[in-house]
């Protein structure tokens, strides 16, 4: 995230027109959003409701709705700030460096961990192999454009993937090595997401705060054959995701319309 700032553009000095002065200010915020960079502070609230004569209460509701959007971040005892626009995560078989690239940023990886480990009985049946195979364990933190906004966990069976633990995995996908040295061809990933609060040592990790939200990702891949290739789990910061989920109804099923 880029450095903390002040804002560089000064808000009007007066609301105009006959519109509700709420959404007056909503409008000054929302404009000020799109003008300023990531990291940059908002006018207090203060500031604000002295400015325009409206209501401390009024200029609160809009910033939480700001923060509630994802738009903006508080931190405690020093302001509101721009966020970093959300990465929308939609496909579990793309890749995170191809969806990276996909939104016209650079993808990056740091290397925590790239070993043999065995597998407990959780990661065997994750992998429907026996407990005690063997396994390659690869943790990695995942960049944007340089800032951290995941940490990986991969679990793959290394009889499958001779070598894979000596790998060069900076800044490389792991599923286009995967292709490209095992020949191997995705075919369905299963996952279910969590939200999480992220530890002490999770948000060092993310350049994050202790607590603050993530996103959990507990994912199996499968070859187009069925074979399991990959237990995963991805923690992803909630203040630069967010999920999209596109579903369709199959022909011929029921159509009640109003919820569900």
């Amino acid at each position: 995230m880029s450095p903390l700032r002040d804002a560089t553009e000064a808000p009007p000095q007066r609301l105009v027109g006959s519109r509700p002065k709420g959404e007056q200010v909503r409008q000054v915020l929302d404009e000020l959003i799109a003008e300023l960079g990531a990291g940059a502070m908002l006018p207090s609230e203060r500031m604000l409701a002295e400015r325009y004569g409206v209501a401390r209460m009024t200029v609160r509701k809009e910033l939480d709705r700001l923060v509630a959007d994802g738009a903006a971040y508080r931190l405690q005892g020093r302001g509101t700030f721009v966020a970093e626009p959300p990465i929308v995560y939609a496909d579990a078989l793309k890749g995170f460096s191809e969806d990276i690239v996909a939104r016209g940023m650079v993808p990056g990886a740091s290397v925590l961990a790239q070993e043999l480990v065995t597998a407990d009985a959780a990661l065997a049946a994750a992998l429907e192999r026996a407990p005690g195979t063997p396994l390659v364990r690869i943790q990695r933190v995942r960049t944007a454009d340089g800032d951290p906004v995941a940490l990986e966990w991969s679990y793959l069976p290394s009889e499958d993937f001779q070598g894979l633990e000596r790998a060069r995995l900076r800044d490389r996908s792991l599923y286009r090595l995967l292709h490209e040295r095992y020949g191997v061809t995705l075919g369905t990933a299963g996952q279910r997401v969590s939200a999480v609060a992220l530890s002490a040592e999770e948000a060092a990790l993310l350049d994050a705060v202790e607590g603050q939200p993530a996103f959990l990702f507990r994912r199996v891949t499968r070859r187009q054959s069925g074979r399991v290739v990959e237990y995963g789990r991805s923690l992803y910061r909630g203040d630069r995701y967010e999920i999209e989920i596109s579903q369709a109804r199959h022909p011929g099923g029921p159509d009640h319309g109003g919820g569900a």
